[in-house]
């Protein structure tokens, strides 16, 4: 095994339990998989018995502090529907029912204002926005979504949205030969193989999650690097069989290396149709991202 993948493995074990080590996490800066409900979170005590839901999830990288929970519930509870749309937000409520300050209450929906979840208007206050005015490639949005009641849409849509992303990208990498980025790429697929022999889920979907970051990157193509945190998010999110990425398998491991081999051969109709190869590893795929048909 190589000394990478002895040291990625072995702060995935150690992140899993809790024991990370110093500068364990900052080499391999992942997010973190999402925790179960909050202990103690403040229940809203409202004549409409749906405000007082609390989101189950919270993201682990932007959930700390009083800010970012509160920014995490109320996105929660308005992608989830339990804050449905031109349903106003009176601030001072807010406060009172969190138990926060009216600084956190308008930071938190300052931020909510900028994922297009609610606007502020004078004279009329803050209210909900409707699913259209979402921006829905946000990273907080589609997490919130995978872990809502619009779950199995929200996993279909980026299965469809990686199909359009990343077999292009598989094409353009296979121009651009940066031996440090294919070494790289060769590294992930020599740890998710670990992975794999070993049972790791958590290494697999970190190198996973790493080997597709780095192929949209070789891309050389800047608007497809600026989508890259779409499929960041939707392996994070990825919770059922849409996927060769979703868990760890021979299959899917081989995918990924044709991959990385076609890249470092600079064969780019190979990279792309072994791209494609892995986004249909599974059945239930072909019935929603249907392959190309042969002309």
């Amino acid at each position: 095994m190589s000394t990478l993948a002895h040291t990625m493995m072995t702060a995935a074990r150690s992140t899993d339990s809790g024991l990370a080590g110093p500068g364990e996490l900052d080499r391999y800066p992942f997010a973190e998989a999402p925790v179960t409900e909050r202990v103690g979170a403040p229940v809203w005590e409202s004549a409409e018995p749906e405000l007082g839901r609390v989101g189950r999830r919270t993201a682990g990288n932007r959930g700390r502090g009083l800010h970012g929970q509160l920014v995490q519930q109320l996105g929660q509870m308005i992608v989830s529907g339990d804050l449905g749309a031109d349903r106003p937000l009176v601030p001072e409520e807010i406060g009172q029912r969190f138990e926060v300050s009216r600084t956190v209450v308008r930071e938190s929906l300052r931020v909510l204002e900028a994922k297009g979840l609610v606007s502020a208007r004078p004279n009329v206050g803050t209210r909900v926005r409707p699913v259209s005015d979402w921006n829905l490639l946000d990273p907080d949005i589609i997490e919130w979504r995978a872990f809502g009641p619009q779950r199995d849409d929200q996993r279909r849509e980026l299965s469809e949205l990686r199909w359009t992303i990343e077999p292009l990208a598989a094409r353009l990498a296979a121009g651009h030969g940066r031996a440090d980025v294919q070494q790289r790429l060769s590294d992930m697929v020599e740890i998710m193989g670990h992975a794999t022999a070993q049972g790791d889920a958590l290494t697999y979907s970190r190198a996973d999650a790493e080997f597709h970051s780095l192929l949209i990157q070789l891309a050389g193509n800047r608007m497809l690097e600026h989508l890259s945190g779409i499929v960041s998010s939707a392996l994070h999110v990825s919770g059922g069989p849409v996927t060769g990425c979703d868990r760890p398998n021979d299959a899917s491991l081989g995918h990924h290396g044709r991959i990385a081999d076609a890249l470092a051969a600079g064969d780019g109709a190979a990279a792309e149709a072994a791209m494609r190869q892995l986004l249909t590893v599974h059945p239930e795929v072909e019935r929603v991202v249907p392959a190309p048909r042969e002309h």
